[in-house]
């Protein structure tokens, strides 16, 4: 998933406007205008790197007189000590995007390392972490982006860009079959091409969609590691198959080895540790 600049610029404007507002008094009132210096991003906890990108978006957006020396990229593993870049230019504007900044970081570095952490312990399968729509407003798109830095694979991106019929389209349309044959319907009228996922809470629902067809991929909503395994057996590779619903770091491998496809996981987003660093001056 590539940044969507657009929406990054509004979020970093909307940033500064709530920080700021009318004026950084502080650093009016004890920053000489022409005073000039340099800050280097320091970081004090193991993990990935992620906003690296971003962190430039926000500085040239503010004052792009300000110049950013790069030492580490986006995806990196990094410790205790390291320096990702020395930022130069107007004391005013280093103390300014600061915090914006560190925010942004922190968040996409931790989103990154716990993202990375559950591929880990995928490896040798051929099952995908997918992230959800758990994000936090008006930072998705950077929240996604981290995701993909650390490893993991973005889901839809938003309401727009996939049909997901989940329990409550199904209920609300009166049954799977009803469901799925009104997104075709409404693929084919507006001359959309999407793919279209749905959920699934027990065997009898899995059986209906099966029978139907025409999906692209089944989520397996709260099953057991034993029925997703079952699931599995049934499918036999017809559809795509995703796990989701209450899997945690401890229980995620035990999914995987059932051989789904994807596992969603919205802890990758939703309820992540911001990764420690700061923002000091040289």
């Amino acid at each position: 998933m590539k940044i969507n600049d657009e929406l990054t610029a509004r979020l970093i404007e909307l940033a500064f406007a709530e920080d700021i507002g009318d004026g950084d008094h502080t650093t009016l009132c004890s920053i000489p205008e022409e005073a000039i210096g340099k800050s280097q991003l320091l970081i004090k906890e193991e993990g990935i790197v992620a906003g690296v990108d971003v962190a430039k978006q926000i500085f040239k957006y503010f004052d792009d007189e300000l110049v950013v020396e790069t030492m580490i990229e986006d995806g990196s593993h990094v410790k205790p000590g390291d320096i990702v870049f020395v930022v130069s230019g107007k004391v005013r504007s280093l103390l300014q995007t600061e915090r914006l900044m560190l925010n942004v970081m922190q968040r996409m570095s931790g989103i990154a390392t716990t993202t990375s952490k559950y591929v880990a312990l995928l490896k040798d399968t051929d099952t995908k972490v997918l992230d959800t729509r758990k994000t936090t407003p008006g930072m998705r798109m950077l929240e996604k982006q981290a995701v993909k830095i650390g490893g993991g694979e973005n889901h839809r991106i938003g309401l727009f860009d996939m049909i997901l019929l989940k329990d409550n389209h199904v209920d609300f349309a009166g049954g799977i079959e009803n469901a799925i044959q009104g997104a075709k319907k409404y693929l084919k009228e507006n001359n959309k091409n999407l793919k279209i996922e749905i959920e699934v809470r027990n065997f009898d629902e899995l059986d209906q969609v099966l029978s139907i067809g025409d999906v692209d991929r089944i989520m397996l909503d709260n099953f057991t590691p034993e029925q997703t395994a079952q699931a599995v057996k049934i499918v036999n590779k017809r559809v795509e198959l995703e796990s989701s619903g209450g899997i945690t770091f401890d229980t995620i491998r035990s999914y995987a080895e059932c051989g789904v496809d994807y596992i969603s996981v919205g802890a990758l987003t939703h309820s992540v540790i911001s990764l420690d660093m700061s923002f000091k001056a040289l």
